[in-house]
């Protein structure tokens, strides 16, 4: 199985857009009390399982050919002090749906919309990945997730 990583990262992009970030997903609740949503197109597959709430952690997984390729793993929480937190996630999808397509990692480096700025840091490639997304409410981190992950499965015992 070989695959192309420039067709990896396009495929990111476009699972990011129409799962999660698009606000139209469709999520199945896991009986482990998880979330999930899917996105396929041809042989490639997105599967993101997610848990929270607050605090909330969850996987990401690209599959190419029903194998998983590459996979990011995340954390992240609201503010204690923070309770709308309808808005901050929908500042959130707002940032994700601008994800770079040479940097599939979250969102943009910054993205701001009025009292509202999204940063994004990371280090490496999609290959090996780690960063830190926060949002800032009138110059106040109110949230933050940490992220890493990386191609998968590339060689066996």
């Amino acid at each position: 199985m070989i695959f192309n990583i420039q067709y990896l990262k396009q495929f990111i992009v476009e699972a990011n857009r129409k799962g999660y970030a698009s606000g139209e997903k469709t999520t199945i609740n896991e009986t482990d009390g998880s979330k999930t949503v899917k996105y396929e197109n041809g042989e490639w597959k997105m599967v993101d399982n997610y848990v929270g709430g607050e605090p909330y952690s969850g996987m990401t997984k690209i599959f190419f050919q029903d194998k998983v390729i590459w996979s990011m793993v995340y954390y992240g929480t609201v503010a204690d002090e923070i309770n709308v937190f309808g808005e901050v996630y929908k500042f959130l999808k707002k940032a994700l749906l601008k994800m770079p397509s040479d940097f599939p990692f979250r969102g943009p480096k910054e993205f701001i919309e009025g009292n509202w700025k999204y940063i994004n840091e990371w280090n490496g490639e999609v290959e090996q990945f780690n960063g830190e997304e926060k949002i800032y409410l009138d110059e106040k981190v109110i949230f933050w997730t940490k992220y890493l992950g990386g191609v998968v499965n590339e060689r066996s015992e």
